[in-house]
């Protein structure tokens, strides 16, 4: 029986994982993104169950306590984030490979769930510094946000050696096309 295949990318906010899962997106029609379950508000521009699944903070845990969620994490205070099992499952059965955008933590309790059909990309900022300027040119982080997110990160970026691939975003058209040479491979097993 053919094992099912699953791209995981993850990286440290701010490191530009989001932009490099979107232009995969593009060049691999084969591929569907993995809506994220989260109990943080919808920001102006994103639409349920297109950019996240949102759920109030009671659903979420019900979901836990289910066990319908292959990952999930309290990213920040009383924020949750997850990938839903439905979800994979709804990916595979359109004969597709789900492409999970997600932190670092529930990126290596995938891959552990996923030996065999799981690439996991784990994209590395240039430097903290390059990174602590990234978040700040969004203009959505607080002083205080922002501190906690640099911190974040480089705790995360202590695990990248977890991960199948690492991938340096100093440049994003170079980073791209390292994205595409390791997904293509996964592909053409």
């Amino acid at each position: 029986m053919a094992v099912n295949k699953l791209i995981i990318i993850t990286a440290p906010s701010g490191a530009g994982k989001t932009s490099i899962t979107k232009h995969l997106m593009s060049v691999f029609p084969q591929l569907a993104f993995s809506v994220s379950a989260t109990t943080r508000s919808r920001r102006e521009m994103e639409r349920d169950g297109l950019d996240y699944h949102f759920l109030t903070e009671d659903r979420f845990k019900q979901h836990i306590q289910q066990g319908d969620f292959v990952e999930w994490e309290m990213v920040y205070e009383g924020k949750y984030y997850g990938t839903l099992r439905a979800e994979l499952q709804r990916i595979w059965d359109a004969g597709q490979v789900p492409v999970l955008d997600i932190d670092v933590k529930g990126a290596i309790h995938v891959q552990q769930q996923y030996p065999e059909g799981a690439l996991s990309i784990f994209i590395d900022p240039p430097s903290v510094d390059e990174l602590r300027n990234r978040l700040q040119s969004r203009g959505t982080e607080t002083a205080a946000t922002l501190a906690a997110r640099v911190n974040k990160a480089a705790y995360e970026m202590s695990f990248k050696q977890h991960f199948n691939e690492v991938i340096v975003n100093d440049t994003f058209e170079k980073a791209c096309l390292e994205a595409e040479r390791v997904v293509k491979a996964l592909l053409d097993r």
